[in-house]
């Protein structure tokens, strides 16, 4: 599907030279036309490359070459300027503030032939596709815990998707290294394992340290040096 062109005046020069992250994110917002004009509103100072509706329809707001304003204070691999070396897609979804829901087959459906062509033109890495919750653990939980993680990387080859066995917990120092090693800011470690859990464990969100948890973690941080 061709994207519906809709101009936001929310951006800037990157400060990067390569773009190498995709950020998912949901509005958070009652509906998608709020949305798109709030992302739009230059009083707003906020703004996404691309944003796609529940019926799939798919709007382009910011020029890929150009930094959008997306990801706010945030932190991967290291790297604290994430706009500048990410592309922001937001999919409409009311949000945890105003009931959270799944998101329907047709926005799915966009969203796998809008990152795959993504992927396809920039040197993104699997471990480099996150979540707004991902890379600002303290602050963000979108695009949440029903979000299709599984079903993009095993089918679809977009992110990464951990299968790991139960292990028995490690000491605290082991576990935050892990979760460095995959690109978190562990300054709040339960955050950081939080924010993990959305992503990788999703049918358990509670914070703490778990075998299931240590047994995905361990299994991600072998397929990020294999």
């Amino acid at each position: 599907m061709t994207p519906i062109s809709r101009p936001s005046p929310n951006f800037e020069p990157r400060r990067a030279e390569v773009i190498d992250m995709l950020v998912l994110h949901y509005t958070g917002m009652r509906s998608g036309a709020e949305a798109l004009d709030r992302l739009c509103d230059p009083n707003a100072k906020v703004s996404a490359h691309y944003l796609i509706e529940e019926d799939g329809r798919v709007f382009a707001l910011v020029a890929e070459s150009q930094r959008a304003w997306h990801a706010g204070a945030s932190f991967w691999r290291g790297e604290t300027d994430i706009n500048s070396r990410s592309i922001g897609i937001e999919l409409v979804n009311p949000g945890h503030e105003f009931g959270y829901r799944a998101f329907p087959a047709a926005q799915i459906s966009a969203l796998i032939g809008l990152a795959s062509d993504i992927i396809g033109r920039h040197p993104i890495p699997a471990r480099n596709v996150v979540g707004h919750s991902d890379i600002a653990p303290t602050r963000k939980e979108d695009p949440g815990e029903l979000f299709p993680w599984q079903a993009l990387a095993e089918e679809h080859g977009i992110g990464l998707w951990p299968c790991g066995e139960p292990t028995p917990l490690p000491p605290e120092h082991v576990l935050l290294a892990g979760l460095a090693q995959v690109g978190y800011d562990i300054l709040d470690p339960k955050a950081a394992l939080m924010a993990f859990q959305r992503h990788f464990r999703p049918w358990k969100l509670d914070g703490h340290v778990d075998e299931e948890s240590v047994g995905r973690l361990r299994s991600l941080t072998r397929i990020l040096r294999s």
